[in-house]
């Protein structure tokens, strides 16, 4: 039975080999997720460098995400139908080559181009990562898995923006895709050394085309309740932080060189907490730790999005428990949703849902701007509907993820435990 919260299943040692795995699959996350956050902070020197208007720098970032979109969807098709590992070599090699195209790019047309051809392989990297984390660790011990992987995240923003934003300032924007290039290089290569094939899925996949295996993924009632979910959990974050900056100097009144600090602090206490909250969730349940974590981000997004002018010491203080709470959400809800597809179909099934949450993602981050407006003082207006929506959508999440849990139960009988050596 995969689905357990025993805690002697639960405090089960990692192996050598199964460290190994979390350090890469989590390091490379931290380059993936790195090169799609450093372009946004970027954009005070790339637009006059290029003579390029908001609008066009918009639509540079917007076609990462979308191309991330795309490629996800009609990848699933064929995700279950290799080794996870030549996949996952193959979408970073072709992630590596598209931010190499960035850190060589002088126009825009060649930057968006390459900022394009750079999501269309990490669309489906995220998703193989979690695919193959799926099948190498039993369900009783993702949790912690799931933990250290996201910490990448917070470390991003932490340890990568800061260095990002130092070397552009002194060698020009491009130099940041070019240390993730010599980063990720260095990566890829202990990846191919390293990892064993991950391909115990092939030896059980049924004989189907790829169109019939997406058909088959997207029409399974227990997989659309999970794609549903997961893609929902993704709005109300989506909707906050682009704004999140804004609100802090023109409503709370703090100072543009104030921010830095609250980042690192609050990507600090992240990396803190996220192993420890991976763990905990392998311990009292899955569940029970995606309910806290849904009730600390209502809590603290209500009080976030409804202070004034605040002290940068409280504001710290907010923001590093607002994380704690939609790290919970996310850490538990991976874990959790990971029992959902059989191995036979479980790249599949991660490229589709990742595709969603990216799609639905930018969705509301168009939503959020039609419903804050700007004053000409910069003041944000109608902030706190922000708020309000988040928990509307937090707690329409907190239902559907306990249907989730209990068709993960259910099924548990008919499961086969993941395993590694």
């Amino acid at each position: 039975m995969e689905p357990s919260t025993s805690l002697d299943s639960a405090m089960t040692t990692f192996t050598g080999y199964q460290r190994s795995v979390v350090a890469l699959l989590a390091f490379l996350q931290f380059t993936v997720i790195l090169d799609f956050m450093v372009i946004s902070p970027l954009g005070a020197l790339v637009m006059p460098q290029l003579k390029i208007v908001p609008a066009q720098f918009g639509l540079v970032v917007s076609a990462y995400a979308f191309a991330a979109g795309a490629s996800g969807l009609l990848a699933a098709g064929f995700a279950d139908r290799f080794d996870r590992k030549k996949l996952l070599l193959i979408f970073y090699t072709g992630f590596i080559l598209g931010t190499f195209l960035c850190g060589i790019a002088r126009t825009y047309l060649f930057l968006l181009f390459a900022r394009t051809i750079t999501g269309m392989f990490s669309g489906v990297l995220g998703s193989t990562v979690f695919a193959i984390t799926t099948d190498l660790f039993p369900y009783q011990m993702r949790g912690r898995v799931m933990g250290i992987v996201q910490t990448a995240f917070a470390a991003s923003s932490v340890i990568g923006i800061p260095v990002g934003l130092y070397l552009s300032n002194y060698w020009g924007w491009n130099a940041p895709f070019l240390l993730i290039v010599a980063i990720g290089t260095l990566v890829g290569a202990a990846a191919a050394h390293f990892l064993r094939p991950v391909d115990s899925h092939l030896k059980m996949h049924p004989d189907r085309s790829p169109l019939h295996h997406f058909w088959h993924t997207i029409s399974t009632p227990r997989y659309l309740q999970g794609i549903g979910t997961t893609g929902l959990l993704a709005t109300g974050g989506f909707m906050l932080m682009p704004y999140s900056s804004a609100f802090s100097v023109h409503n709370l009144g703090l100072s543009f060189s104030q921010l830095p600090m609250i980042y690192t602090i609050t990507g600090l206490c992240s990396i803190a907490a996220g192993p420890l909250i991976g763990r905990a969730s392998d311990i009292y349940g899955k569940f029970r730790i995606f309910c806290f974590g849904c009730v600390a981000t209502i809590i603290m997004a209500l009080i976030y999005t409804n202070l004034g002018v605040t002290p940068i010491g409280l504001v710290i203080v907010i923001n590093c428990l607002m994380f704690v709470g939609v790290s919970s959400r996310m850490i538990s809800s991976s874990a959790l949703t990971s029992a959902i597809p059989l191995p036979t179909d479980r790249g599949s099934y991660m490229s589709i849902s990742s595709s969603v949450q990216q799609i639905s993602g930018g969705i509301a981050a168009v939503v959020g701007g039609l419903i804050v407006s700007e004053a000409p003082s910069g003041f944000l207006e109608h902030f706190d509907i922000i708020g309000y929506v988040l928990v509307g959508t937090t707690l329409i999440t907190l239902v559907m993820m306990y249907f989730v849990n209990q068709q993960v139960q259910a099924s548990a009988p008919a499961r086969p435990s993941s395993t590694v050596a």
